[in-house]
């Protein structure tokens, strides 16, 4: 901790020093590996840290806090670093840890960032769709991440027109990016990431397990529910596929969807 009140004041501004009782004052990082944060010009405007001891009962990881440059909305963990990888392989990975990030930068796939602690949002996805037409969203194989793939999906919607791609990779074995390169290597994730389901065909495929497809009432519930998520899509090409594929897999001419006769249903939560 530094001495000088000036710094101190500095360093909980910046979120490094945590001053409890007005005099004392705490490292926030303390027994933590550091990660710093980088814009995209390259300068650090903040800080990860990751527990050390992995029986500690504190959180696995801790952010600095938002501070007048650090926005979490905005940045993404290891984009300076990766920009050359990402347009050179023009698609980005997005992943959710900051080691997901260094193992597979160590094991030589280098085109991908990590969201800051928070889901990912719009901002990022305009930014990342600025630079390269795909994302692939990686996420672990529990629970929490398939319902974080849902809601990525759903915040994706309005922004995929005709010129850009999303796609999903849900890793198998509940396993985490990080954990599966060590395990599998570097070739078995790159096969994952060619085979990663695009965002329509994970859509159509989610839906479709939820109902029976094979009884009449089970195809209303799917096309109502469907045709909900496909509205959000810009008007284009891509919307005028996925409306026909919809009608082709309930088995009903296209033309019904045009007509905008079918009951509007709330969006399932997921």
């Amino acid at each position: 901790i530094a001495k000088d009140p000036k710094q101190k004041e500095l360093g909980v501004k910046a979120g490094l020093f945590v001053n409890r009782d007005g005099s004392k004052f705490y490292d926030r990082f303390r027994n933590r590996i550091i990660f710093p944060i980088r814009n995209r010009s390259g300068k650090i405007i903040g800080f990860g840290g990751r527990v050390i001891d992995s029986v500690s009962n504190e959180p696995k990881y801790l952010n600095s806090p938002e501070t007048a440059v650090f926005s979490k909305s905005y940045e993404l963990y290891g984009y300076y670093e990766a920009r050359q990888a990402i347009a050179h392989a023009n698609v980005v990975l997005v992943v959710e840890g900051y080691m997901d990030v260094v193992s597979l930068a160590q094991a030589g796939i280098s085109n991908v960032v990590a969201t800051l602690g928070t889901a990912c949002t719009e901002q990022h996805v305009r930014s990342l769709f600025k630079v390269v037409p795909e994302i692939i969203f990686c996420f672990d194989g529990d629970n929490a991440g398939k319902k974080a793939a849902w809601r990525s999906l759903e915040m994706c919607l309005p922004l995929l027109d005709d010129q850009h791609r999303v796609k999903f990779l849900i890793l198998r074995d509940n396993e985490d990016p990080d954990s599966y390169v060590r395990k599998y290597g570097a070739d078995a994730l790159r096969v994952e990431m060619k085979q990663a389901a695009s965002l329509p065909d994970f859509l159509f495929t989610t839906l479709a397990k939820q109902v029976d497809l094979e009884h009449i009432d089970g195809r209303v519930q799917f096309a109502a529910q469907v045709k909900q998520y496909l509205g959000k899509l810009p008007d284009g090409i891509l919307k005028t596929i996925l409306f026909d594929r919809l009608a082709q897999t309930i088995n009903v001419d296209a033309t019904l969807f045009n007509s905008k006769k079918l009951a509007s249903v709330p969006l399932p939560s997921h």
